[in-house]
């Protein structure tokens, strides 16, 4: 059989691979642009595209909320998120119109500076490559002189905003402490706690496809929860885990929750849970009432003191 057209491993509706090593893209990530002149209408949020690796070819888009666009020195004051977008690590965008709507709303609502990182993407570039990428900004965002940092993500996104975090710790050289992470709908795909086993099998698969076998589905970044040692070291002050009901990846976000919980850490973890949602609503359904409940205690936990 041609290797070109053989499967390796189908990971539909995303993408599928092939033996020869070809990529067969399913979906499909529609753009659009920065407003580095003229604000959103809906938000008043100026937004811009920065480098932040340009040899790799990894880039972010910066949002500025309404009144500080001209003034760099009072932008500078606010806290800066830096958000990682979801999409199993293999498709999505930070420039695509879910991300850059969510994006703009949260900058208005919390008055905070964001910066939506552009990273590689698996099976080209498997992890480790994005947690390389956010690494290097976060890193960026030490050299910009930037403090009050919040690290936060959905879904695989919220996954490289914990494994940023625990580098963070080991490394410990950024010149600034994190200030807490927002982990919404988080995908971690090792533990043991009951879920559908078909679900089950299908996450752990497509984490071995997206790390190309490098971790096993109990690595610390897999199933952080199981390393309570490495856990309570965790390099923020506080944490928000959002879940919802109907997520098959629930029961991950809570048993991350409570591992921060029973390690010792010193930190605070509060935890979200909104009934009869599934995974990302807030980015599907960004109007519903559930949706606008999360945004508010995104945006009380930004804002806390």
């Amino acid at each position: 059989m041609d290797p070109d057209s053989e499967l390796q491993f189908d990971f539909s509706p995303f993408v599928r691979l092939y033996k020869s090593g070809r990529v067969e893209r399913l979906f499909t990530t529609s753009f659009v642009p920065a407003s580095p002149v003229d604000p959103d209408p809906a938000t008043g949020v100026l937004s811009k595209d920065v480098p932040i690796d340009p040899d790799r070819g990894v880039s972010a888009r910066l949002y500025l909320p309404a009144g500080d666009g001209a003034a760099a020195a009072e932008a500078a004051k606010l806290p800066i998120v830096l958000y990682f977008h979801g999409g199993a690590f293999c498709v999505e965008s930070a420039f695509s119109p879910l991300y850059h709507g969510y994006l703009n709303s949260l900058v208005a609502r919390a008055r905070v500076v964001a910066v939506s990182l552009e990273y590689r993407l698996a099976p080209e570039h498997p992890l480790p490559a994005a947690y390389d990428d956010a690494w290097a900004a976060l890193r960026w965002a030490a050299a910009n002189d930037l403090r009050r940092v919040f690290l936060a993500g959905d879904s695989a996104g919220a996954n490289i905003a914990h494994a940023t975090a625990m580098r963070a710790t080991k490394e410990a050289d950024l010149g600034f402490g994190i200030k807490g992470l927002v982990l919404l709908n988080p995908y971690f795909a090792g533990g043991e706690e009951p879920r559908d086993a078909g679900a089950r099998a299908r996450m752990e698969s497509a984490w071995r496809f997206v790390c190309a076998g490098r971790y096993g589905v109990e690595h610390p970044h897999a199933n952080p929860a199981g390393w309570p040692e490495q856990l309570k070291e965790l390099a923020c002050e506080r944490v928000l885990v959002a879940v919802a009901e109907r997520d098959h990846l629930r029961e991950r976000g809570i048993a991350y929750a409570e591992g921060l919980r029973r390690s010792g850490w010193a930190g605070e973890v509060e935890l979200h849970d909104a009934a009869g949602e599934d995974h990302v609503y807030f980015l599907f359904k960004p109007h519903c009432d559930r949706a606008s409940d999360l945004m508010d205690t995104v945006v009380s936990f930004l804002n806390r003191n």
